[in-house]
């Protein structure tokens, strides 16, 4: 059922955007992405629009949201939470054991030195073996990283992802970043707004639920805690550029 009128009035919203498969379309490689002059010039805007409360959520690092959206640089919350910049700019780091992953990345390397199509991205505080080139390894992935989990289970999660498994630090989430931002100015007594495709998304969809919000699932038709759907990345492109009430979102039914 559609919401022709209704979606996210002229209230003030705090903006909450996770990046891969919801501002860019998801490449074969994260090194493959390309970021639109135009979406970079659409997301200053909107932020402008909202008096600054536009945040990245993302599972990447903050270093890695800046490289992509160059010049511009906006508050951020990288690794799935586990880094955050507000929108003074200060940045704040938990202390990880990355020692804890000396043997994991060994044994991760070696299964993709074994396997052509495998793709391992060491973050540092977190281990994520993509297979999007070899979907055929979804399974020996699967069975390798829950291993690992279970050896690190006091201190990290294993994280899945689309053609993803990710090894990240427990106690991290886009929820807690969320809801972290909230408590904060620019973000505090918004309307908050999240916009994700993926099912690391989910929690923050729950969180922007429980505090009146909107939350937005992008293309796919998985089961989610999203109220709302977007089909594609272009439209919520679109849908930032103006914030036009015509071009909403369809309501997942409930």
């Amino acid at each position: 059922m559609s919401i022709r009128g209704t979606f996210i009035p002229e209230i003030e919203i705090a903006l909450f955007l996770d990046v891969d498969g919801t501002l860019l379309e998801i490449a074969a490689t994260p090194d493959a992405v390309k970021v639109p002059a135009a979406l970079r010039n659409t997301l200053q805007l909107a932020s402008q629009r909202e008096g600054g409360a536009l945040a990245l959520i993302s599972g990447r690092s903050i270093q890695e949201l800046d490289r992509l959206f160059a010049p511009c640089v906006f508050p951020a919350a990288g690794q799935h939470g586990l880094e955050m910049r507000d929108a003074n700019g200060r940045i704040a780091r938990p202390r990880i054991d990355v020692a804890l992953l000396d043997d994991a990345r060994v044994n991760l390397s070696r299964l993709q030195e074994s396997h052509e199509g495998l793709l391992l991205e060491d973050k540092g505080t977190a281990l994520a073996m993509h297979y999007r080139l070899a979907p055929r390894l979804e399974s020996r992935v699967s069975v390798a990283m829950a291993a690992i989990a279970q050896e690190l289970k006091d201190d990290f999660v294993l994280r899945p992802g689309k053609c993803v498994l990710e090894l990240a630090p427990r106690g991290y989430t886009k929820r807690g970043a969320i809801e972290a931002f909230m408590r904060q100015k620019p973000f505090a007594g918004r309307t908050p707004v999240f916009a994700g495709d993926d099912i690391t998304d989910e929690d923050g969809f729950e969180a922007v639920n429980e505090l009146g919000g909107h939350s937005i699932r992008v293309g796919g038709m998985e089961a989610t805690a999203a109220r709302h759907r977007y089909s594609s990345v272009s439209t919520v492109a679109a849908w930032l550029r103006d914030r036009n009430l015509n071009r909403h979102p369809v309501r997942i039914g409930r």
